[in-house]
């Protein structure tokens, strides 16, 4: 089984889509956005806004559970999170 080391994931992560996650929080909506952007890209980064950074950590469990990922980085307010593609 070949993995990317977290370096490689973190270089990946520099051309993917950022999905902005806002007061509003995490909903049917934004998890099936994360679930394709995933699907095509393996990681996506979060960044989250200044107003739910008390929630941030339990979005971000919630995330990783839901779409079966896992979490690379968080630095900040902004998180990296890889789901290895079926297709390699």
């Amino acid at each position: 089984m070949l993995t990317l080391s977290k370096k490689e994931l973190m270089n990946k992560a520099l051309s993917t889509i950022t999905i902005n996650i806002g007061k509003s929080g995490v909903n049917e909506n934004v998890f099936e956005e994360i679930k394709r952007q995933l699907k095509a890209n393996e990681v996506v980064k979060l960044r989250f806004a200044k107003g739910v950074s008390d929630e941030k950590e339990s979005y971000i469990d919630n995330i990783v559970i839901n779409t079966k990922s896992k979490l690379v980085d968080l630095r900040g307010n902004v998180a990296i999170i890889y789901k290895r593609s079926i297709n390699n």
